[in-house]
């Protein structure tokens, strides 16, 4: 098992381009269209002949589309810097995705501070904030009135209104069914079934998807990270919560009703520990904010009246300075996380799993002994082993993440289809 390692929040692209490196091929299930302008942006740019041997058609089909996307303000002409002095006349020239032609905007809901950004056609940051949340659960509308100042200030700071904003994605925790925007269940909604995309759709004039939180963080990756270049990998999360994303065959996969992959939820121990979800023995009961902080709060008596968060520093920072009692509840939760990614590696064979949020900071977690009880309790793990790496990744990427939902839709809606 490779030693995990740490990662900063991924302002932009690390790689030229965003969005999936997809295998080299012609997908029938998308456009032509859409299939040289996502070429061309994933790997920033891209030459005309280049582009028709990746998708394997022929170089007159690529000069059409391109043109037309040239004409429609998609695309342009860009010195082609890898062929310089390698022919003779013209210069060679590559095509580039027009940064400006379109704009999305992210947002990631969560039990402690709201984040959005702001970004053009090929993922580059224009904008972003972020604002303490409120802690209770609330209704839709109260959710609507709390999230509604930081879009209209991220409009505000990036001199753009609704009408510049193709689409808007926004990732919250729960049961989300992505094809209809409503909320089946979440943790920070007082109600079920909650139509949050509608909402949100009536508040912005500007058409929006919804995601759950685990898939947000997965597009990150897909579309920024390091899953760019892989075709099967999964996404754990650690935070108040334990959520999952898995990327197979270079998609994003969500199960028959867009709500699979609740990691969280799988059971661990019958009649077990009681999870927020209302059920016992979820893995989630035994790994979150919540369970750590309600471990530290029986074992030593670590509570505080600011919050969850600041208990689990509190007791961390026991546990580094070699209290027992205070390290066996990180060890114990750690436990639990082999036995989760060792069903995750079971279950789906991913070439990656990433290890993401906010409580990869405590290195408990993902320590060598850790990823030791992965390997051991998989089957016939080879020589091979599943990659395990960790990103300890903050608010902004996960907005960046709900910025993969619009730029997918605004893609769609925009380039997919030839201009009458």
């Amino acid at each position: 098992m490779s030693k995990a390692l740490m990662s900063e929040a991924v302002a932009q692209a690390a790689a030229p381009g965003c969005g999936p490196i997809l295998p080299d091929h012609n997908d029938q299930s998308r456009s032509l269209r859409k299939q040289v302008f996502e070429h061309v942006r994933a790997h920033g740019t891209a030459a005309r002949a280049d582009t028709a041997r990746a998708l394997s058609i022929s170089a007159g089909s690529v000069t059409g589309i391109a043109a037309e996307l040239i004409t429609d303000g998609f695309l342009q002409e860009v010195e082609d810097v890898a062929r310089q002095g390698t022919s003779r006349g013209r210069p060679p020239v590559a095509l580039a995705v027009v940064a400006d032609s379109f704009h999305v905007i992210g947002v990631n809901i969560s039990d402690r501070i709201h984040s959005a950004v702001l970004t053009d056609s090929v993922g580059r940051i224009l904008a972003e904030v972020t604002r303490p949340a409120d802690q209770q659960r609330r209704s839709v509308a109260e959710l609507v009135t709390e999230v509604a100042p930081l879009i209209a200030q991220l409009l505000d700071d990036a001199d753009k209104t609704e009408t510049d904003i193709a689409a808007i994605g926004i990732g919250i925790s729960g049961m989300v069914d992505n094809n209809t925007g409503v909320v089946e269940w979440s943790p920070l909604l007082t109600e079920t079934n909650a139509e949050l995309g509608a909402a949100f759709a009536a508040l912005t004039n500007c058409p929006v998807f919804v995601d759950n939180d685990a898939n947000i963080v997965t597009l990150a990756e897909l579309w920024f990270g390091d899953g760019r270049a892989k075709s099967d990998f999964a996404v754990v999360t650690v935070e108040h919560g334990v959520g999952m994303g898995l990327v197979l065959n270079n998609r994003l996969f969500r199960g028959a009703r867009g709500m699979g992959l609740e990691l969280g939820h799988t059971k661990v121990q019958l009649d077990g520990a009681l999870c927020r979800c209302g059920q016992r023995g979820c893995l989630e009961a035994y790994l979150a904010d919540y369970a750590l902080t309600r471990e530290a709060a029986t074992a030593l008596g670590v509570t505080t009246s600011q919050g969850a968060n600041v208990s689990l520093e509190v007791l961390f920072a026991e546990a580094k300075a070699g209290n027992r009692a205070a390290k066996a509840i990180f060890d114990r939760a750690a436990r639990y996380l082999s036995l989760g990614l060792a069903n995750v590696v079971q279950l789906f064979d991913p070439g990656l799993i990433i290890l993401s949020g906010e409580r990869m900071r405590y290195d408990y977690l993902y320590a060598d002994d850790m990823l030791s009880e992965v390997h051991k309790l998989t089957l016939h793990p080879g020589n091979n082993p599943c990659e395990i790496a960790t990103h300890a990744w903050g608010g902004l990427v996960w907005a960046k993440g709900a910025t993969a939902l619009a730029l997918t839709a605004a893609t769609d809606s925009l380039v997919g289809v030839s201009t009458p």
